[in-house]
């Protein structure tokens, strides 16, 4: 079973992620504080991570650079999802690998995740092929 990582600070974002992606197979572990989450993430080793640009202890944009520059979880794929879309307002600076506004829809978020663990498990493929020793 693949693992999803959420990190928002609304109640009922949480509630709802936490209810439809277990029948879409998917375990999903969530916390609405940043303070610890580094460590959750580190033991946890999800597949992906969502994390809210806005949270009312820190920066999700802040966090996924760090994850993105942290030596054993930068390879995993990270979705901010964020109702502050604005003009001017670049979160690919940040590293992420998806960005979602809210409000958004539930199929838009399965296909952004299954899109992004599926490049991964492509990607991880095509570096192993190339690691092979030839013949």
């Amino acid at each position: 079973m693949k693992k999803i990582l959420l990190l928002d600070d609304d109640l009922d974002i949480v509630q709802i992620v936490e209810e439809v992606l277990p029948y879409e197979q998917y375990k999903v572990k969530s916390s609405m504080q940043c303070t610890g989450f580094l460590s959750t993430a580190e033991h946890f080793q999800p597949d992906v991570i969502l994390l809210d640009y806005r949270l009312a202890d820190g920066s999700g944009g802040e966090l996924c650079r760090t994850i993105k520059s942290h030596p054993t979880l930068h390879n995993i794929p990270v979705i901010i999802f964020s109702a502050y879309t604005q003009p001017g307002l670049d979160f690919n600076v940040y590293g992420c690998d998806a960005i979602i506004a809210k409000p958004f829809d539930l199929d838009n978020l399965v296909e952004t995740i299954n899109n992004l663990i599926m490049r991964k498990i492509k990607k991880n493929h095509t570096l192993s092929m190339e690691r092979r020793p030839s013949n």
